[in-house]
């Protein structure tokens, strides 16, 4: 027989097993909607000095976010209302930027084109400065032809 140090076993008793508790849920970030966020900041608004506290709390919100929603509701940016998390980068801009853009990529194809002839331009001075060395050296070395 082999013989164990487990006292349930050895009395043939039923040891509950003890269950694992699951681990908290991850916490969900809120998104409010811009229906949602322009109505708190109308009721907001609408609180007289004392109570404006009271909406904050009840909705569960932060003075930072009715500033925020306000400054976009007063831009006029209605869209500034919607959840600041999403992407914007599909946007192409305004067409102020995009004239913008376009200038400056002119630009550096015109710059580009003149860096290059400007190098082409070096290349050759090089050249004919090394030729014209070359035809100086030969005429030094050689005695000038006399006149007769």
């Amino acid at each position: 027989m082999i013989s164990s140090n487990s006292s349930a076993e050895e009395t043939d008793e039923v040891v509950p097993e003890t269950a694992v508790p699951d681990p908290a849920p991850r916490p969900v970030r809120r998104a409010f909607t811009a229906a949602y966020r322009l109505a708190v900041v109308k009721e907001y608004e609408a609180a007289p000095r004392g109570e404006k506290g009271a909406v904050l709390r009840r909705e569960g919100l932060y003075h930072s976010h009715i500033k925020e929603w306000t400054a976009a509701r007063d831009a006029g940016a209605r869209s500034g209302l919607a959840d600041a998390r999403i992407s914007t980068k599909g946007s192409k801009g305004s067409a102020k930027d995009r004239g913008e853009v376009e200038r400056l990529r002119a630009q550096n194809v015109r710059l580009t084109a003149q860096l290059t002839q400007t190098r082409t331009a070096l290349d050759i001075m090089g050249k004919a400065h090394e030729l014209l060395e070359m035809l100086s050296e030969s005429t030094d070395t050689q005695a000038p032809p006399k006149r007769s």
